[in-house]
């Protein structure tokens, strides 16, 4: 386990040595692959998702008040010291900080799925359920949901994607390529281990507020000041002004009850209870989110070389975490590729139409079985940005070199 966050997968060495072929299959193959049966959603099933990790958190909750008197009584019944009773409470609330963290993010990944209207066949249930997840985790529910949705709708496009989108050659002001040297690069991206280090750390514990806030990894086109909670934001149109007023005023509420429950139980309850997992929890939204799009070996489009299915399939599926990934972030990672080419499909019959789809994508089919912490950094050190021309681009490092290249006279329309 531990050495495989030094070695990269056979897929993605593959992956990253075949010069690049934009693919030419299209959506109606793809969906005349899958079985009907798989588009049928169910409330039944969707909503005992919800209430199946709801009540884990809250039990999970509830356990943990009772924490250290349990580390209490463990440590009387060993005969052991205060440091070891001390060691042992640390110990228990690390457990419950991370996996109350997972359970959270499963309630992110519900709400993802209502706002595609995958828990069931009614609007109004989806948006209330995913409007009461994303509010309790601080996040405004209508507001992420259009920009989300218009993702979905010009995945990797250089001009229009709202989500990492990559800078440009002349946003480091860098010489062009033909005559920049190393030292330009170096004065323009090189940085020490530790600064990297710490960027990183920023990016997973700051980058979903800083991106609801600031629209930080959003997209250039729009001025600055844009945020999420603005309804005149350029982000919103007209008729999706009345959403984000109902999103800020749940967040108001929220932060009210969480304000009321912190003078209750005390400062450091709630950063135990509430604001670590939280932490944790924004770190694995920003993690699944930054990998199924930020890859050396996926393209970015301009212009005429984007599709709606080029762009779906510029996704990669990792198995972020394995079976709890798979089980408590409900397929969004392992089964992205999938998700962005039929995203009414409910997520748990994602792994189905994943299966149907392999088999007419081939090659075209993007998946990694990387060690998810190690293809964090990869991406994040490799992935600096891409040219300012080309209609099909590429990362380049810090060394101004693209890990994937573009296969000869293999551009078409």
């Amino acid at each position: 386990m531990f050495t495989s966050l030094f070695y990269d997968a056979p897929e993605y060495i593959d992956r990253k040595n075949t010069p690049f072929r934009p693919s030419k299959v299209t959506w109606n193959q793809l969906h005349s692959a899958l079985p009907r049966h798989i588009f049928k959603k169910s409330a039944l099933k969707g909503l005992s998702y919800v209430v199946r990790d709801v009540t884990l958190a809250i039990l999970l909750y509830r356990l943990a008040w009772s924490l250290d008197t349990i580390a209490t009584t463990l440590v009387g019944s060993w005969n052991a010291s205060q440091t070891h009773l001390r060691m042992l409470k640390w110990m228990l609330w690390i457990i419950y900080f991370n996996v109350q963290g997972i359970l959270l993010t499963s309630w992110w990944c519900l709400a993802h799925e209502a706002s595609h209207g995958t828990l069931s066949s009614f609007t109004l249930v989806n948006d209330l359920v995913g409007f009461v997840l994303h509010t309790f985790l601080l996040v405004p529910y209508f507001s992420w949901k259009s920009s989300h949705l218009s993702h979905h709708k010009f995945t990797v496009s250089v001009e229009r994607d709202e989500n990492y989108v990559p800078p440009s050659r002349s946003n480091f002001s860098l010489p062009p390529d033909t005559l920049a040297n190393a030292a330009d690069y170096r004065e323009a991206l090189e940085e020490t281990p530790i600064y990297t280090a710490l960027r990183l750390v920023a990016m997973q514990v700051l980058g979903l507020i800083s991106y609801l806030l600031f629209n930080c990894k959003g997209s250039p086109r729009h001025p600055p000041g844009t945020n999420h909670f603005n309804p005149y934001s350029p982000l919103f149109k007209p008729h999706e002004r009345s959403g984000v007023v109902i999103s800020d005023i749940g967040l108001t509420i929220m932060v009210c009850i969480l304000y009321q429950w912190t003078n209750k139980v005390g400062f450091g309850q709630f950063l135990r209870l509430y604001f670590a997992p939280y932490l944790l929890t924004n770190h694995w939204i920003v993690m699944l989110t930054y990998l199924q799009h930020t890859d050396p070996t996926v393209p970015y489009y301009r212009r005429s070389q984007w599709t709606f299915v080029r762009g779906a399939l510029a996704s990669v599926d990792r198995p972020l975490l394995g079976w709890v990934g798979r089980v408590f972030f409900h397929n969004v990672s392992h089964n992205h590729i999938s998700h962005h080419l039929f995203s009414s499909v409910p997520f748990y019959n994602q792994p189905i139409a994943t299966e149907c789809i392999r088999r007419i994508l081939k090659e075209d089919y993007n998946y990694d079985s990387t060690n998810s912490f190690r293809a964090l950094y990869r991406a994040f050190t490799e992935c600096e940005f891409i040219e300012d021309e080309g209609d099909i681009a590429f990362y380049k490092n810090r060394q101004g070199r693209a890990n994937r290249v573009v296969a000869a006279a293999s551009i078409s329309t």
